[in-house]
């Protein structure tokens, strides 16, 4: 009878513990269903009721309840305060979503929680204390949301965190001493906020903490020695702050710190001598502070040491030769101290320096002859000190300088030939306030990727080079203050440049100077007179050779007149060809082993023939010309609109010469040009797989059509890097579009209509813009009430090709509706409870996770480039960057 009354009792609670588990499933089902339908969450099959399967959703292995929700990255909006229902959460990550208002009270009811993660959102107003209810918690990121007000002293019940985050929001007030009681925490990162007050002092003291980020805040007071007690410590930065005192001599107990940067404090005294204890250490900055005394040679037991960077302190004596010993250092960067003695040859010795920077200094001796024995410098700034001598002629073996820096020193003798070697001279070369003299080598010309050129306050003398024009890419010239003569070179740069660059000369004369060269000289800069008979000769000459010419064109043209008709009399197909062989003005190929292969009478005629034409942009039409040689070539006919820019041959030829040296992946070259009385031809390299809006809007409507998400990234990214480099060389595009973007047999992207941004530029006197300056669909808003083309305006047109990319839609389509076109349409997606899964091409988006994953990212970026206020759109630079973290990720 016990027995009997026994089973009952247990079966009786089996059955409602059974009851309870399928009560608990519904609710969580219940709240899932809610949580999908208010957050729109793509993929979420509402209609069913097994939710452990949805994805981004975990439960336990004994129950249905849900442990684990993973929602990060869907760019989701709306309430999330119903998750705070799923009472067995042990790990929620909301991050990179756009979330709004305040973070829920009610999570400090998810007592499980473990993991919790909101960065990367627009949560705001103030931490919820209430988040300190969660006793499990090891992890909390707050970070990259717009948070405001203090730390709230409730979270010091966290006593098993482990990672507190909270960096990049507007917090204030101090950092409480708490944080230093929490005894298992290993990283704090709190920078880029408004934290005031001391660093606690007892931080360190009860927790092994591998980092401590608490950069750009206003914290004062001194390091404090407890952050090195337990000497785990990986990563110390503290740069823009107030700090003030010494670095701690217990620093050199952490032997596997990797990273101290304390720059842009108010520190004071020396570098303590046990840094050398450290061996693990890989970069150390201590720039803008008040250090004084010499540079320790205990940086050279660091063998890993990869950068130092010591700038603007008050450090004296010489750099310690034993730093010849740091293999692996890319970077010294000392400018700004009382450093004194030669060149440290030692430190040339090191195989993979890079960066090389001693300006600002006392340093005196000669420039060593084995400057650039090391075969990786890029930056050489010596400037600002006491060197003499002269430049040593091995100075052309820098082959991989970017930058040189020789200005206010006491050099002498002339600038040596061998400079023009250093063929990647790109951001600088300062020669000024020196004692150099003679003239300007001819090789000077060579440094076509040169930006700066400064020669001014020396003694230099001569005439400014012809051979300067070679510099393509100069936009900042000075030649002051030296003994120029003759006339200034007829080359853009220098016309641009401030009358201020050329004055100090007194032999020199013409533009931008106001003093006129006179009739002493001719337009190409060479000083001689020129005699009145010579002249009258010249005339005379060159009237009987136009005569003779026009003759010889005239009776050409009725050859080939009365060639025509009788071709059209015996066939009577010539529709398409041209109706007379138009007379060619100018003309040139670029490229020499190729103008055996150009045909230009060929050219004139497939441009004549609609079947050939390849593409219609803005400003010209794009046709496939098929050279007898059997080459064949794409032609850019130039509309009649822009005619004007014949009338201004000499400026056109010298940009398109240019730009046909114009290196760079994802640029189209000019391969040559014709200018006609009626047209302009500019020829290109043919490229078969045609134009990136084919690709996306003709080729993937094929049967054949094969998803292939990494060649867009790759094409997205290509398209960036080019328009990064024309902005970096102050280019403006006038047309960004996929139209303009051609494909090789690679499928690497070439941006077109290049030339077209420097012809018609009416800042450079070539010719003035008379229709739209872009494609519709991909023209900024702003351009309606500015009609200026900009850099920012640039990045929109760039951000309508990403979208088109991620959507393979049409920029303009009657199937968004009336008035709205695919920036709209993508922008309004949430308003109309679209999901990111909605917008995006399913064909690529479903095929996996990752691509899903990386076209989410693109997407935001893309967002980020059409926002319609111009000074909110990233630079393309950080484009390229943000695009490239997307396939690192």
């Amino acid at each position: 009878m016990v027995t009997l009354r026994l089973f009952t009792v247990l079966l009786v609670g089996l059955l409602l513990r059974s009851q309870f588990g399928i009560a608990k499933a519904f609710h969580e089902q219940v709240i899932l269903e809610a949580i999908g339908k208010e957050l729109a969450i793509p993929g979420w099959d509402l209609n069913s009721s097994d939710f452990c399967s949805w994805h981004s959703i975990s439960c336990s292995s004994n129950s249905s309840m849900v442990e684990r929700l993973n929602l990060s990255g869907f760019l989701l909006q709306g309430n999330v305060t119903l998750i705070s229902e799923l009472k067995s959460l042990k790990w929620l990550d909301l991050s990179n979503n756009n979330f709004q208002g305040s973070i829920p009270q009610a999570f400090g009811n998810l007592t499980n929680l473990q993991f919790l993660d909101l960065s990367f959102n627009m949560f705001r107003n103030s931490i919820p204390g209430e988040l300190g209810r969660l006793k499990y918690l090891k992890s909390l990121n707050l970070s990259n949301n717009m948070l405001t007000g203090s730390i709230p002293d409730e979270l010091e019940g966290l006593e098993n965190l482990q990672y507190f985050q909270i960096f990049t929001n507007k917090l204030d007030g101090f950092i409480p001493m708490w944080v230093g009681n929490l005894t298992n925490l290993k990283v704090f990162a709190a920078y880029e906020n408004e934290f005031s007050g001391n660093i606690p002092v007892n931080l360190g003291l009860n927790s092994e903490i591998l980092l401590l980020n608490l950069h750009s805040n206003q914290l004062e007071g001194t390091i404090p020695d407890s952050i090195f007690a337990m000497e785990k410590l990986e990563f110390l930065i503290l740069t823009n702050n107030k700090l003030t005192g010494i670095i701690p001599d217990s620093i050199g107990n952490c032997k596997g710190l990797s990273n101290i940067r304390i720059g842009n404090n108010k520190l004071i005294g020396g570098i303590p001598r046990t840094i050398g204890n450290i061996s693990s250490l890989t970069y150390f900055e201590a720039d803008n502070n008040t250090l004084s005394g010499e540079i320790v040679s205990g940086f050279a037991k660091c063998s890993n040491l990869t950068l130092l960077n010591l700038a603007s302190n008050g450090f004296s004596g010489t750099i310690p030769p034993e730093f010849g010993e740091l293999n692996n250092l890319q970077e010294l960067i000392v400018p700004g101290n009382n450093l004194y003695g030669e060149i440290p040859t030692s430190v040339l010795r090191c195989k993979n320096l890079n960066k090389l920077d001693l300006s600002n200094n006392k340093f005196n001796g000669t420039i060593p002859g084995d400057i650039c024995d090391t075969t990786k410098l890029q930056f050489l700034l010596l400037g600002q000190n006491s060197l003499k001598g002269e430049i040593p002629r091995e100075i052309g073996n820098c082959v991989k300088l970017l930058e040189l820096q020789m200005g206010s020193n006491y050099l002498t003798g002339s600038i040596p030939p061998e400079i023009g070697h250093m063929k990647n001279l790109q951001i600088s070369l300062n020669l000024s306030h020196n004692h150099l003299h003679g003239q300007l080598p001819k090789d000077l010309g060579k440094l076509d990727k040169l930006v700066s050129l400064d020669v001014s306050n020396n003694q230099l003398s001569g005439n400014i080079l012809l051979e300067l024009k070679g510099m393509l890419s100069l936009i900042e010239v000075n030649f002051s203050n030296n003994q120029f003569t003759g006339p200034i070179p007829a080359f853009a740069p220098f016309e641009k440049s401030q009358n201020s660059s050329f004055v100090g000369n007194k032999g020199l004369c013409g533009e931008p100077l106001s003093s006129d060269c006179g009739y002493g000289y001719e337009n190409n800069g060479y000083h001689h007179r020129v005699s009145y008979r010579l002249i009258l000769a010249i005339v005379g000459s060159g009237l009987a050779i136009f005569v003779s010419v026009t003759v010889v064109v005239l009776l050409f043209m009725m050859r080939e007149k009365q060639e025509k008709t009788t071709k059209e009399a015996g066939n009577g197909n010539a529709t398409d060809e041209i109706c007379s062989k138009p007379v060619i003005i100018a003309g040139n190929v670029f490229v020499e082993n190729l103008r055996q292969a150009i045909d230009f009478d060929a050219v004139v005629k497939a441009v004549r023939k609609d079947t050939n034409k390849i593409s219609t942009g803005t400003f010209s039409n794009v046709y496939r010309a098929d050279m007898p040689s059997g080459m064949i070539l794409s032609v850019k006919s130039l509309k009649s609109m822009d005619k004007t820019i014949i009338h201004h041959q000499s400026k056109m030829i010298r940009e398109l010469e240019t730009l046909s040296k114009l290196c760079h992946d994802n640029l189209t070259r000019p391969i040559g040009f014709g200018i006609y009385e009626d047209v302009v031809l500019l020829l290109h390299q043919y490229y078969p797989n045609g134009t990136l809006a084919q690709f996306l809007h003709e080729s993937s409507q094929k049967p054949e059509f094969e998803p292939d998400w990494p060649t867009r990234l790759s094409i997205a990214i290509g398209v960036a890097e080019g328009l990064a480099f024309l902005h970096h060389l102050a280019i403006i595009h006038l047309d960004v579009s996929s139209g303009n973007v051609f494909l090789d047999s690679k499928f690497t992207p070439l941006i077109a209509e290049v030339e077209i941004s420097r012809l018609l530029d009416p800042s450079r006197g070539t010719a003035s813009i008379s229709a739209v300056a872009g494609s519709f669909g991909y023209i900024p808003p702003e351009y309606a009430y500015t009609m200026q083309v900009t850099a920012p305006g640039n990045v929109y047109s760039y951000g309508v090709i990403l979208l088109e990319i991620l959507t393979t839609r049409l920029p303009v389509d009657e199937a968004f509706g009336e008035g709205v076109d695919l920036v709209r349409w993508v922008h309004g997606a949430s308003a109309r409870g679209e999901t990111p899964e909605q917008i995006l091409d399913a064909r690529l988006s479903t095929i996996s996770f990752a691509w899903r994953k990386e076209m989410l990212a693109a997407l935001k970026i893309a967002l980020m480039c059409t926002d319609i206020t111009p000074a909110k759109r990233p630079r393309m630079k950080k484009v390229v960057e943000m695009l490239q973290e997307v396939t690192q990720s």
